[in-house]
């Protein structure tokens, strides 16, 4: 049977405050990454590892508050605190490894393509992980061709913000990279969750009445 999902239980409330901490982890994580072009070598590494920290757990932070918007009206949700966990160090090591290229290589097409593509990969597998550690009395099943949609969301948008990061300069552009990066974030968020059908595990013998196993008005 299929479980009756509600992703707005609090309407706007956990969309807005979910972007607006993908944007904070953003605005910071890219701040550091335009400082590691002006630093000395040394110092790169530092700066490009915080701003890697700073989007990572943006990024861990933004999926969760958004989960808390997150019923499946027939079952409660709980996590699993090793996968929960885990989500936020594949989103900082993957995120990282796309940062520390573009610190490198600076804005050269292969750089950018490439770094973008694995920091795109790094926000859908935190997505994804994150997903795999809820624990209800469902199973999950997704639709692959949103799932995919939700893949290039991240890709692409992650792609232009290390573009406008490493490339335009002025508090403006900071903000409009920021912001991209918010979009690459929630956008595949939302639509990783659009891709998602929840599947109950019902009792294996029924009783004749279905209201004792399932809330709501009884069947008629």
């Amino acid at each position: 049977m299929q479980g009756t999902v509600d992703g707005f239980t609090y309407g706007l409330v956990t969309p807005v405050a979910a972007f607006l901490m993908a944007a904070l982890g953003a605005a910071l994580g890219l701040r550091c990454t335009t400082r590691s072009l002006h630093a000395t070598r040394s110092c790169r590494v530092g700066w490009l590892a915080l701003g890697s920290l700073s989007i990572g757990s943006g990024v861990w932070t933004m999926h969760f508050v958004a989960m808390t918007g997150f019923t499946v009206q027939e079952t409660p949700i709980s996590y699993d605190k090793p996968l929960t966990f885990a989500g936020l160090a594949v989103a900082v090591v993957m995120i990282g490894i796309g940062i520390f290229i573009v610190g490198y290589r600076g804005a050269t097409r292969m750089a950018l393509i490439t770094g973008g593509t694995i920091t795109g990969l790094g926000i859908a597998s935190m997505h994804y992980l994150g997903m795999a550690g809820m624990r209800m009395a469902a199973r999950f099943a997704y639709d692959t061709p949103l799932v995919v949609l939700s893949v290039l969301i991240a890709g692409c948008a992650a792609t232009g913000a290390l573009w406008a990061a490493v490339t335009l300069r002025g508090a403006l552009s900071g903000l409009g990279a920021s912001v991209l990066m918010a979009v690459a974030v929630t956008g595949m968020h939302y639509t990783g969750m659009a891709a998602l059908d929840v599947h109950l595990h019902l009792p294996p013998t029924l009783p004749s009445d279905l209201s004792a196993v399932l809330p709501g008005d009884p069947p008629r």
